[in-house]
């Protein structure tokens, strides 16, 4: 099962460096996270939470057309 942290933290518009302060999760562990896809659930709830989203949404890529911005 495929998770799109790099997505959904791009459409939030948080660099990686932010993402590690704003989870306690290091830079090294993201940036491998975003190319596996893939986590422990433990860091999944962190990264949902600090992006404001649920697991579920983390399942499905975000959508493309949605007046955020």
């Amino acid at each position: 099962m495929f998770l799109y942290i790099k997505a959904y933290r791009q459409r939030a518009k948080i660099s990686v460096p932010k993402m590690a302060e704003l989870t306690g999760i290091p830079v090294r562990t993201i940036e491998a996270l975003e190319k596996r896809g893939d986590c422990l659930v433990s860091n999944a709830l962190k990264i949902t939470d600090a992006l404001g989203i649920t697991l579920n949404d983390i399942l499905t890529p975000p959508p493309e057309n949605d007046n955020q911005g």
